[in-house]
């Protein structure tokens, strides 16, 4: 009867979890302060107006609006946050 020896178990055979990244609202989109825009390794986007970065680099909306992506200097990404100016507000004025 023929037999095979077990072979040993291999070292390989982990990964880790996708981390999420990505932008998570594109432009035209409304967004409400502290809204998540980009999550990001480091600045591939950099923040504009009424954006703010968080320790991981994260860009979020420091007030409600429109989100804008444009391109800065050194063909640097931006992207801004356009507050809306509601109807309502203007007929009241």
């Amino acid at each position: 009867m023929a037999h095979k020896k077990a072979g040993g178990s291999s070292r390989n055979g982990r990964d880790s979890a996708g981390r999420r990244l990505g932008v998570k609202l594109f432009g035209g989109q409304k967004v409400q302060g502290g809204g998540i825009i980009v999550r990001q390794r480091g600045t591939r986007v950099y923040p504009g107006r009424n954006v703010g970065c968080g320790v991981d680099h994260t860009l979020y909306a420091l007030d409600a609006g429109v989100v804008v992506f444009h391109d800065g200097k050194q063909g640097r990404k931006y992207v801004s946050v356009d507050a809306v100016v509601e109807p309502a507000a203007i007929a009241a004025e």
